[in-house]
């Protein structure tokens, strides 16, 4: 790995004669706009299922059309705001999308929501699907190396990472606008898949395919909303790819922070963006989930990228996904945004479990236009004011056009700085949990040079990240104590009052449903594992507030583990609820056997 160091400078001042030759035509992104209006709602019914636990009885319960009577219900629930509801299909979380007649602003859908609720009490929840955005921003005049690799003072620290990691065997998710081939990328793209429902979006003729290649998302102004301006096509998701993979000591381009590491695209934005439910199967699928009618993903993806976002309060239907690609033991890595507002409005940065990413500048203070706050977990090189990332792009304005290199800056550009680091570290110590690489990456940063408040930990250090990961565990170990019947309600709820507590429990009926309370501090996020006795056991993970509403769930199949995490971002402590139920299996102290681990 010396060799890589002393190519190193060499392959960066080839760069910055790409990037000043481009400097003056390459297509920028359009500074982030949030989309409030859909044509869709997603709906769960509470006997409906996920995908994965798709079998015998409970697959007909996911494939069966609607019931007259359910139909009936939500027809009427339109009625009352004039829209019309069709059913368009059903997604891995074991909702399902229906379509409004025309955009509607998210205020009137939510309306829509509440009102099918209250008509129909087997409905679990319903959410608008919302239309998210990639996280890139206007980009300014194109810097001349990688100094978000290589700085002392703003960079990644990453060169001496190499000398013990690249990323070797490990398989990330750029869920993203797909890809370009590109002579920086070959070799580095795995099949991926094109979830894009929607023809306009996609922008290539069809609805969803096996085909995750990018044709271009340039729109004219008022395409996407009133008022909203053109733009070119960003050829967003092969600049994130770049960052991510890049082949390196090649002589040709850029570096890639795991550049031995592999790429599965997941093509969920188009023009205009891209629905809620698409990307929630981008992210079961790529984790090595069940999709309905998508054929089962070759290349399970330990590490997701999410470039992309939109405003307001984490969805179920997101959470339910990235719950769901945890207990797959993916790691999901999200860009903060680009909006300089708290992160508590930005979804799914929000979203519980996930590694939430601002951008810093050269200085490593924050980037002027980063998002921050509590739920940020870490900062990275995302570019500001003279100083951008630059990675594989394309030149074409509208269609492709022939390979290129540009600078853009943005949270997209930081996530997968993060991302790169988490397959560097998976790639050092293949057994490491989500849970563990959060840590580790939170915990190796290293402190702020200029002022970033509300950016996390600090500046994520590749060097120190890396060994952290070949050094061992920062998951809390804590007493092992067992369940103590009855546990059945939340008035007698088992209390645990140490982090890294293991609790041994059993299912003893088929009607058996186990709590246990944890009284969180605030800003502390708790997380929950359960890990059945047996292959053949099927018992499920759920979090609840104080009050008893439903704060996660975790429905994995059986012998799977389920894990569910949960954030406090408030000021003083708040009560969470974990339950244990019995889906099928076993039951009994010795055939209903399983262990739940409460960490925070």
């Amino acid at each position: 790995m010396k060799q890589t160091r002393s190519i190193h400078p060499a392959m960066l001042k080839m760069c910055a004669a790409v990037s000043l030759a481009l400097a003056a035509t390459a297509a920028g992104a359009a500074e982030q706009k949030f989309i409030l209006e859909t044509d869709r709602i997603i709906v769960k019914y509470k006997d409906a299922v996920p995908a994965s636990k798709a079998v015998g009885q409970a697959k007909a319960r996911v494939a069966t059309a609607l019931s007259a009577d359910r139909k009936a219900r939500l027809d009427r629930a339109g009625q009352e705001f004039g829209m019309l509801v069709s059913e368009s299909h059903a997604i891995s979380t074991g909702a399902r999308v229906f379509k409004l007649n025309g955009r509607k602003h998210l205020d009137e859908v939510k309306k829509l929501a509440a009102e099918m609720m209250a008509r129909d009490p087997n409905i679990e929840y319903a959410e608008p699907d919302r239309i998210m955005t990639h996280m890139a921003t206007a980009n300014d005049p194109y810097y001349a190396q990688q100094w978000h690799y290589t700085d002392s003072v703003g960079g990644l620290r990453l060169p001496t990472a190499w000398d013990k990691s690249t990323g070797t065997g490990v398989v990330v998710a750029v869920i993203d606008t797909g890809y370009r081939p590109h002579a920086d990328l070959s070799g580095q793209i795995l099949q991926g898949y094109d979830f894009i429902s929607s023809a306009t979006i996609g922008n290539d003729g069809n609805g969803r395919d096996t085909d995750a290649s990018d044709p271009g998302d340039r729109v004219v102004a008022g395409e996407c909303y009133a008022g909203s301006p053109a733009s070119n096509s960003s050829w967003h998701g092969t600049h994130v790819a770049g960052t991510v993979a890049a082949r390196t000591n090649n002589s040709l381009g850029v570096a890639g922070v795991a550049y031995n590491a592999r790429i599965v695209p997941a093509r969920v934005l188009g023009k205009c963006g891209g629905y809620t439910s698409d990307i929630a199967d981008a992210i079961t699928w790529t984790s090595g989930g069940t999709v309905s009618g998508v054929p089962t993903n070759a290349n399970k993806a330990k590490v997701l990228n999410l470039s992309l976002g939109g405003s307001g309060a984490c969805d179920t239907t997101t959470q339910n996904a990235i719950n769901g690609a945890r207990s797959r033991g993916a790691v999901v890595v999200v860009a903060a945004g680009n909006d300089n507002m708290n992160v508590s409005n930005a979804s799914p940065a929000n979203c519980s479990g996930v590694v939430a990413v601002a951008a810093t500048g050269k200085t490593g203070g924050r980037a002027s236009y980063s998002n921050y706050g509590t739920l940020v977990d870490v900062a990275a090189p995302g570019g500001d004011g003279s100083y951008s990332v630059i990675s594989t792009l394309n030149s074409g304005t509208n269609a492709p056009g022939s390979d290129n290199y540009a600078g853009y800056q943005g949270t997209s550009m930081a996530t997968p700085h993060v991302a790169g680091v988490a397959a560097l570290m998976l790639a050092a110590k293949s057994t490491l949990t989500p849970d563990q690489i959060e840590s580790m990456l939170k915990s190796s940063a290293r402190a702020f040079p200029a002022t970033c408040s509300g950016c996390g930990t600090g500046i994520v250090d590749a060097t120190a990240a890396v060994n952290a990961a070949i050094g061992g565990t920062t998951t809390p170990t804590g007493p092992t104590i067992s369940e103590s019947e009855s546990n059945n309600t939340l008035g007698t709820a088992d209390l645990v009052s140490t982090t890294g507590t293991t609790v041994n429990g059993n299912m003893g009926s088929t009607t058996d449903s186990d709590y246990f309370r944890v009284d969180l501090p605030a800003g502390k996020t708790l997380s929950a594992v359960m890990t059945p006795g047996s292959s053949s056991a099927d018992y499920d993970l759920y979090v609840y507030n104080s009050s008893g509403s439903q704060l996660g769930a975790s429905e994995n199949p059986a012998g799977a583990v389920d894990s569910v995490t949960s954030a406090n971002t408030g000021s003083s402590t708040s009560t969470r609820y974990v339950r244990v139920v019995y889906y099928s299996g076993g039951t009994g102290s010795t055939n209903g056997k399983y262990s739940l681990k409460l960490s925070w």
